[in-house]
């Protein structure tokens, strides 16, 4: 499934995605420097109801979130990792055990082979300046 988007409409492809693939709570985004994983994560807490301010844990690894009715929600950055035994050192396992939690991966590409069967993955690209195209597949 694929669907382009201009920035001003990056709610609601977050409303669009959580209401389409409301079973997937495991989330991965492939995706470039630069392409709009953080922006969309962002996108997708606020519609979660995550009030407080949501950046790429790119060193802490791992940042989790509450939304609405204490919704836990993990936002994980696989960016500085090395390999998937660095990923379950650093507790990645642990968080992808989560059954009702939402989790969102940057840079899933380092240990693919720790992610669940039904991972929601989803692929953004840059058309232009302000337009992104978002590939979504099911693992």
């Amino acid at each position: 499934m694929q669907r382009s988007f201009s920035l001003d409409q990056i709610e609601e492809v977050a409303t669009w995605l959580l209401t389409t693939f409301s079973n997937q709570k495991i989330i991965a985004f492939h995706a470039e420097m630069g392409r709009g994983k953080t922006t969309l994560i962002r996108a997708l807490c606020k519609q979660l109801g995550v009030d407080e301010g949501v950046s790429s844990p790119t060193f802490s690894i791992i940042q989790e979130y509450q939304g609405l009715q204490q919704q836990r929600i993990f936002h994980m950055d696989w960016y500085r990792l090395k390999n998937e035994e660095e990923a379950i050192e650093a507790g990645v396992e642990d968080v992808l055990r989560q059954t009702d939690a939402y989790v969102f991966i940057e840079w899933p590409e380092i240990a693919l082979g720790l992610l669940p069967s039904q991972t929601l993955n989803i692929e953004l690209d840059i058309v232009d300046e302000t337009t992104r195209v978002l590939k979504v597949q099911l693992a």
